[in-house]
């Protein structure tokens, strides 16, 4: 170390050190990526590459992005984002006619960063038209088991919490989740019809002991609940598949079948990290414009800016199949592999650190 740098500032990743302490979490990296794309070649999917610039780079209300413009020749200048994630392009290939697709995606988040965020991180991303999101189930629990044998282990650890990656996941519904970890009956909070009960829900959160704020939303409310109380009991042991989020908190995804107050949406947590998160997709452009809209004008309230809405994205959702698809943390779950305790440890070359 430079005798000019101060002993508060962390050693910097290029060094020859600083290198070698984190190469092996890297060639641990690359194992595994290279074991996850023979794992979607056998199962016949095509490997794509999307890209990173996007008119919209995601309209859920606490994503955040990075924002550039594009110039034209004669000056004139248009705004463009950098994706949070590769989904609206991966979606318009299955218009396309793709069937089963996968891709390694860069993707961007800003106001991350800490030992599970990063502002650029790797999205595994993959998509099975005409099948279920079950299906996209069993593909995470192969795809954990094929992680620890590429990576020469027989239990993730972080923090403390170990997960035997080989063991079948729990699979437990939001409603089990509420009701086991919080007492809150989540359901009793949500009509028929997919409106949600604000004042029924805190009621719920009075009576458990939960402090919460007078102007905090059903979607504070849930959200509070499931960082407090849910998500820390996740994934210890055996990982969790985490399903069956209200219709409010769907996102992308397409109602359930047999409840409308709910929707085919699953989380999957190893350790307390949360990995990944699919759906059986949305198909009705209609209902996706309206909680597009819902999901930016909270944003507005809160952040007080909105992103733009993909109108291309829209008028292929019109044409696309039914179909299932998945995103996973790839760098979280080379962290759980090779014992790694920060992402930038699994990173080849880390984004700079600007500030202090």
């Amino acid at each position: 170390m430079s005798p000019f740098r101060s002993a508060q500032v962390p050693t910097p990743w290029w060094t020859p050190e600083s290198h070698a302490d984190r190469r092996p979490f890297l060639l641990g990296r690359n194992a595994i990526r290279s074991g996850l794309r023979g794992f979607f070649a056998e199962r016949d999917f095509l490997e794509v590459d999307t890209a990173t610039l996007q008119v919209s780079p995601g309209n859920e209300t606490h994503l955040h992005a990075f924002s550039t413009e594009a110039i034209a020749i004669d000056g004139r200048k248009a705004p463009l984002y950098l994706h949070t994630s590769p989904e609206f392009a991966a979606k318009k290939l299955l218009v396309a006619g793709e069937k089963r697709i996968f891709t390694f995606a860069h993707v961007y988040r800003n106001r991350e960063r800490g030992p599970l965020h990063h502002p650029e991180f790797t999205m595994l991303e993959w998509y099975r038209v005409g099948e279920s999101y079950e299906r996209l189930m069993a593909d995470c629990t192969e795809m954990l088991a094929l992680a620890a044998e590429t990576a020469k282990t027989k239990h993730f650890s972080f923090r403390g919490i170990e997960v035997d990656p080989f063991a079948e996941p729990e699979r437990l519904t939001l409603a089990e989740a509420f009701d086991r970890f919080a007492g809150i009956d989540l359901l009793a909070s949500i009509t028929p019809n997919g409106e949600t009960d604000r004042d029924r829900l805190a009621a719920a959160l009075t009576d458990a002991g939960i402090r919460f704020s007078d102007d905090d939303s059903w979607a504070d409310l849930f959200s509070k609940v499931l960082v407090e109380k849910v998500e820390p009991n996740l994934g210890q042991g055996r990982a969790t598949i985490l399903h069956e989020y209200p219709i409010s908190e769907a996102a992308l995804a397409r109602p359930s079948g047999h409840d409308p107050r709910v929707a085919e949406r699953f989380e999957l947590y190893a350790c307390g990290v949360e990995l990944a998160n699919a759906f059986g997709e949305l198909t009705d452009a209609g209902e996706q414009r309206r909680r597009f809209e819902h999901e930016m004008a909270e944003k507005a309230r809160i952040y007080g800016e909105r992103y733009p809405i993909d109108e291309d994205f829209l008028d292929a959702l019109q044409a696309m199949p039914d179909a299932s698809g998945a995103a996973l943390g790839f760098d979280r779950l080379v962290m759980l592999a090779t014992g790694a305790t920060r992402i930038d440890q699994v990173m080849w070359a880390p984004v700079a650190e600007v500030f202090e």
